[in-house]
């Protein structure tokens, strides 16, 4: 639109350049500049900030846990687990499933005893193995898998679960889970040696998982050789509900499954409505800041009535002289926003290099928080500071068209 009325352009830049003696204006506009630009890097920050502690609790997450955890329906455990694994391995958008199983129990080291959940580890569980050696801070978990019938046998345990009960490499700890026999439970008590500990970055799983064998695990349950749990992984963590549709399309009604965007589904829904309320906010804060954008026009108008009662009289339409203070007004909100660009993606990559955001682990889960910029954030907060400073010069570039060019003349 601008292109085809070049003088409207010349005269806004003029203006805004301006070194009349007046300088209220000039002021207003620097003001209004940096409110939005302030805004805008601050939007982005927030938004950086709630994506990185949402993907590193997604990620952290996920390491720990399935994808898809596939169950019997009538919650027995799964004694054809390898076969079912097999079977699952054939869906396209699964890559790895296996068996495994989840029990609550007590740890006791020689500290005190601490409340523990104990994974049983199919030797077959390729991924699973993998991101335990990659969180492994001491020992090793081979012979997690190999020593089964070792006495004791062995298991990896979580840093601060070693830290509360006093357990270190090779140290003997006694395991108690309740027994399998519901009307007359009794406590089931066996010694374990702990060859292994990790660090996953979750509080959670870092002060309560034990890493233990299959075996061992279906044995402590009263169900040896068996698992209670088909953990599936697949290819695309977004595309988690056509792989579970696909899975139940295969197993039928007598299996139920359940997909990580299910399981933690009011954790990532908060995260959610804090994200989108932190971009409301911060776009209240920009829209405070784009009013200064309607204040310095208003001074401008004022300023130059002569010379837009000149240009009228000329023959300048009003819909040109709108134009050249929506130009104004737009020319200051992009810079304000290309500025706030700027200053939001310097912050968040000097924080990310000295991780500013540093957390209580016990109490928000992770330690650190990482800015994690996308690249839509971006275009949002630029593209949300630059509409409201748009909106906030409409009326008083109306205004401005509306002088009447004969009074104006006549009262100077």
């Amino acid at each position: 639109m601008f292109s085809a009325m070049p003088y409207e352009l010349f005269l806004a830049f003029r203006y805004l350049r301006s070194q009349r003696k007046r300088r209220l204006a000039r002021v207003t506009a620097v003001v209004a500049i940096l409110g939005i630009a302030i805004g805008v890097g601050g939007l982005i920050v927030a938004l950086a900030l709630a994506n990185g502690f949402r993907d590193e609790m997604r990620d952290k997450i996920l390491r720990g846990t399935s994808h898809l955890s596939i169950m019997r329906a009538d919650g027995h455990p799964l004694e054809n687990y390898r076969q079912l694994a097999a079977s699952l391995k054939t869906i396209e958008n699964i890559s790895d499933a296996a068996g495994t199983t989840y029990q609550a129990g007590v740890i006791v080291g020689p500290q005190k005893p601490a409340y523990a959940v104990l994974r049983g580890l199919d030797s077959q569980s390729r991924k699973a193995i993998a991101d335990l050696d990659g969180e492994l801070v001491e020992g090793s978990s081979v012979s997690l898998l190999n020593r089964n019938d070792a006495q004791p046998p062995d298991v990896v345990i979580g840093i601060e679960l070693a830290r509360v009960t006093g357990l270190g490499i090779g140290d003997v700890a006694d395991l108690i889970v309740s027994g399998s026999n519901i009307e007359f439970a009794s406590p089931i008590k066996r010694s374990v040696r702990v060859s292994g500990i990790f660090r996953s970055g979750l509080f959670e799983y870092d002060s309560s998982w034990v890493y233990l064998g299959l075996d061992m695990a279906s044995g402590l349950a009263g169900a040896r050789g068996s698992a209670t749990v088909i953990s599936a992984q697949v290819r695309d963590i977004y595309d988690v509900k056509a792989a579970a549709a696909d899975v139940r399309a295969q197993l039928g009604d007598s299996y139920t499954v359940v997909d990580w965007q299910e399981a933690n589904r009011p954790l990532f829904t908060a995260l959610a409505l804090e994200r989108r309320m932190g971009f409301f906010i911060i776009a209240l804060i920009i829209l405070i800041a784009a009013l200064n954008i309607t204040t310095m026009v208003i001074l401008v108008v004022m300023e130059r009535r002569r010379d837009i009662a000149i240009l009228s009289s000329m023959g300048a339409t009003a819909k040109s002289i709108t134009s050249i203070f929506l130009v104004e007004g737009a020319t200051i909100g992009l810079v304000g926003a290309l500025l706030g660009v700027l200053a939001g993606t310097l912050t968040c990559l000097v924080g990310n290099h000295y991780k500013v955001v540093s957390l209580p682990a016990d109490v928000y889960s992770i330690g650190n928080v990482p800015f994690n910029i996308h690249l839509r954030d971006v275009m949002a907060a630029a593209l949300v500071a630059f509409l409201l400073s748009l909106m906030a010069t409409i009326y008083p570039a109306r205004a401005a068209a509306k002088v009447r060019p004969a009074e104006m003349l006549r009262n100077t």
